[in-house]
């Protein structure tokens, strides 16, 4: 070997000594690092829980729908007739107590009634639609706080039936003012019990205290007719009865310590 080539191979020796080196010192780095962020961030253990709330409600405001009808041979003659039905039936729930302003009346609809009658026999035999007069319709709403009072009036109505006034009664429809309200109230209930759950579900297991609440996510909320247990993935609400049920779901997650 030439004298030039043995003295740059010995010059570069220690070049590559070093360069060794530095990689144990990185790889050293690199492993204590990682160990270092393994050491100070354990994974957070965490428990699942759904808790739920119920609260029993008395419906405070009611709307109810009557229906009044007349028939007579002309169209005029059976609208007059509609408008003095449905004025004596709103006389009638004024004087038992039902304010004015309450009470909506709906527009009047007149329409002519057909029957089908039917002439010869046989293969000659013909079908004829022929006029026997009109119809006439007008809805009376009446919206009110007074839930007794209009509860009243909706079974008590039909006695102008006896007076010759042709007027049909709907169920009324309950409502609840203040159920915005209530869900704030019901999500913290909902909550608590989540958290009563889950003490319950780890102290049975042991070795572990439930910790901060993670996330709580609301489930729908359920109005249904007092002591129902119907329920529903869109919620209800239900307007049938006088008294019901809000049924609250909150799903939680908690830490465990």
């Amino acid at each position: 070997m030439e004298p030039s080539k043995l003295s740059a191979s010995l010059d570069l020796r220690p070049f590559g000594l070093l360069g060794v080196g530095v990689a144990l010192v990185l790889a050293t780095y690199i492993a204590s690092s990682t160990w270092e962020r393994v050491r100070v961030r354990p994974q957070v253990r965490t428990i699942q829980v759904t808790g739920s709330a119920k609260k029993r409600i008395v419906s405070d405001f009611i709307e109810w729908t009557a229906t009044v009808e007349a028939s007579a041979e002309g169209r005029t003659e059976a609208y007059r007739a509609l408008h003095d039905n449905a004025k004596r039936t709103e006389e009638f729930l004024i004087q038992r107590g039902v304010p004015k302003d309450q009470i909506w009346l709906s527009s009047a609809s007149v329409d002519p009634s057909y029957e089908t009658q039917y002439h010869g026999t046989g293969d000659s035999r013909i079908e004829k639609q022929v006029l026997t007069g009109y119809d006439a319709v007008q809805e009376i709403k009446v919206r009110s706080n007074d839930v007794a009072l209009v509860e009243k009036m909706s079974r008590e109505v039909t006695e102008l039936l006896e007076q010759g006034v042709t007027v049909s009664s709907d169920a009324p429809e309950y409502f609840y003012t203040k159920l915005g309200d209530v869900k704030i109230e019901m999500l913290a209930e909902a909550s608590r019990d989540a958290r009563t759950r889950a003490e319950n579900i780890v102290a049975s297991a042991g070795g572990a205290e439930i910790g901060a609440l993670r996330t709580a996510d609301m489930g729908v909320i359920n109005v249904n007719p007092a002591n129902s247990t119907q329920g529903s993935w869109d919620g209800n609400n239900d307007t049938s009865s006088l008294e019901k049920d809000i049924i609250t779901i909150v799903h939680a997650t908690f830490e465990l310590k």
